[in-house]
């Protein structure tokens, strides 16, 4: 893929389900300066649409499904019908804590495409070739200037793989499964440390087992397993990283 001079840095970072890629690729933007573009909420917000348009993308889906799964995330593209703002800061109590709002059809859905049901139906509809292609598109426009942090499953091996600097965020599962309880108590969820266990099981193995751009980590990307790791050290780390590459360094 042939991209134009950037006039920043193109930041790529992908991992696994609970590694903590939301909340560092936030921090690391709002460190840097630069724009967060929410990759993740994408999938999300098709997981919504489809689930408002009656189909239940959480649970396994049939060809016919997909295909008209695939339709309606052509349409949503097109019709650029998501948009990302700057959202509130995470002391508001309006934040669903990633610093960026989301819009479908004009309406906020920042905290509808957080729950549970619509994490496990991302990961299926983002498992759908259709999907995919008409929301890649999207994603490469938000980033193609640079100056931009991008966290996904497959930013570095597919929607950018001539990012300027990779990172593959990782942790064991336990780690990240009692960093997402945690999170899911917080805004009321009764859902048990064992429950949320299975889910990032059962979310690891969509993710890496699915046959359209399984997550991987790129050959040129930094690992970083943050499961002795606290946030601040990740993002301190990432940041001199950003800092020793970017030009005039």
């Amino acid at each position: 893929m042939t991209m134009r001079r950037r006039a920043g840095l193109l930041v790529a970072i992908d991992g696994p389900a609970g590694a903590g890629k939301s909340t560092v690729a936030r921090m690391l933007a709002e460190r840097i300066g630069y724009v967060l573009v929410d990759t993740g909420a994408l999938y999300r917000c098709v997981a919504l649409a489809a689930t408002r348009a009656g189909f239940k993308p959480h649970e396994a889906l049939t060809p016919a499904e997909e295909v008209a799964i695939g339709a309606l995330a052509r349409e949503l593209a097109a019709d650029r019908r998501i948009e990302f703002s700057a959202g509130p800061g995470a002391a508001d109590p309006t934040s669903d804590g990633s610093g960026v709002r989301v819009t479908l059809d004009g309406h906020d859905v920042s905290k509808a495409i957080r729950t549970p049901e619509m994490s496990l139906g991302a990961s299926r509809v983002s498992a759908i070739p259709a999907v995919r292609e008409a929301l890649l598109a999207m994603q490469r426009q938000a980033g193609e200037h640079g100056g931009a942090v991008l966290e996904g499953r497959d930013i570095g091996t597919v929607v950018f793989p001539d990012a300027d600097l990779k990172f593959f965020l990782t942790a064991s599962a336990d780690r990240r499964a009692g960093r997402r309880h945690s999170e899911l108590v917080q805004k009321g969820s009764a859902v048990s440390l064992e429950e949320t266990l299975a889910d990032v099981v059962k979310r690891d193995r969509a993710d890496t087992d699915r046959p359209v751009a399984p997550l991987r980590q790129a050959e040129d990307a930094l690992l970083i397993d943050s499961s002795t790791l606290s946030i601040d050290a990740v993002v301190e780390c990432m940041v001199a990283e950003v800092r020793a590459r970017e030009p005039g360094s």
